[in-house]
């Protein structure tokens, strides 16, 4: 029996307990999600695959936990949410977007551990990258090899390649060359010309994330920074949030200007996830977490997306694998699909000198 690229298929249901240890279903939530676009408990129980009865006991059982209805049932207009319901149901998308990549993280390494003891498995090519939704296509692409994806931020990513901990890891600056520079400084210690090479796989565009309808005066830094909206970041180690300060830098703005919360996301999806809640009024990450959660996206950046590796460990035969599939049709109609996100000449190797020099 195959075994490589199973998914395990964890809800992140279980974080809502209540006093007597019981567990919300996770069709709970699918169901909320369905009496908010139809507005319709019946039409919401069918789309949800459960019965109407069902529907109706999960919502009772729900309001009798929390002393509160979950949804609001007017004769004649249908159903909607009650705040508790809708806090509840953002609560559930903050924590999927916040657990997800980390699950698929373990998942991977769980995978990497049986792959050892099947005989006659793929080879395994692990990759340890930044958080993308283009990224994220690869282990399910794959035929040749099988990819063990963990998301780790650049920091982390460069120094495990460097122990021999991954095959390639991802590589993310901005396709401004002058900015470009600036990234690359950042992380020197980490990058040896001579060893290293990258694979080029697309281009993302990052920006500021608005609600719809608020907030339509923010169109640069300068006016988040005068603003004093309320801004979630990511986790200071990321790519994204290195790139946000030196765009701030840039426009000669300080890093503390713009009106942080306490809070810090570690994925772009939990970034949109927590503006379209309410919790935040302007976040900054990739447009595709921006369309995904319907919000406003404002584009601050350009960035080319890469795979990098040591031609000095890397096999030539994984390397051809992992080149071939970068510039497969499949992988490329799916990119396209993905908003935001572009083919950048696929497969195509080059050096941190010619990223330098403007040449990519």
């Amino acid at each position: 029996m195959t075994m490589h690229n199973k998914k395990l298929n964890i809800s992140p249901a279980w974080v809502f307990r209540t006093d007597t240890d019981e567990l919300f279903e996770p069709v709970l939530f699918r169901l909320l999600e369905s009496i908010r676009d139809t507005g319709k408990l019946t039409m919401a129980a069918t789309a949800t695959g459960i019965s109407y009865r069902h529907a109706w006991n999960l919502l009772n059982r729900g309001a009798d936990i929390l002393g509160l209805p979950l949804v609001v049932m007017r004769k004649g207009h249908g159903s909607e949410l009650s705040a508790l319901g809708e806090k509840l149901l953002w609560a559930e998308h903050r924590v999927t977007a916040r657990l997800g990549p980390q699950i698929d993280s373990m998942t991977a390494e769980l995978n990497d551990q049986i792959q050892l003891l099947l005989a006659g498995a793929q080879p395994t090519l692990r990759l340890h990258a930044s958080h993308g939704y283009a990224v994220a296509l690869l282990p399910e692409s794959s035929k040749q090899v099988n990819i063990s994806l963990q998301y780790r931020n650049p920091e982390e990513a460069l120094s495990a390649l460097n122990r021999g901990e991954c095959d390639a890891a991802s590589f993310h600056v901005p396709t401004c060359p002058a900015l470009a520079r600036h990234i690359i400084n950042h992380y020197q210690k980490h990058l040896d010309g001579a060893h290293h090479r990258l694979i080029r796989f697309v281009t993302r565009r990052e920006g500021l994330m608005t609600r719809k309808g608020e907030h339509d005066t923010i169109r640069t830094l300068k006016d988040l920074s005068t603003s004093g909206l309320s801004f979630i970041s990511r986790d200071r180690h990321s790519g994204t949030r290195i790139l946000f300060n030196f765009l701030l830098k840039q426009q000669g703005l300080a890093e503390d200007s713009v009106n942080r919360t306490s809070q810090q996301e570690f994925t772009h999806t939990a970034i949109a996830a927590f503006v379209a809640s309410g919790m935040a009024e302007v976040g900054f990450g990739v447009q595709a977490a921006a369309e995904q959660f319907n919000l406003n996206f404002i584009e601050m950046a350009s960035e080319h997306y890469m795979l990098i590796y040591r031609q000095d460990r890397l096999p030539p035969a994984t390397l051809g694998h992992l080149t071939e599939l970068l510039k497969s049709p499949a992988l490329i109609e799916r990119i396209n699909n993905v908003p935001g996100y572009e083919p950048d000449y696929p497969g195509e190797i080059t050096t941190l000198d010619a990223l330098t020099a403007g040449e990519a």
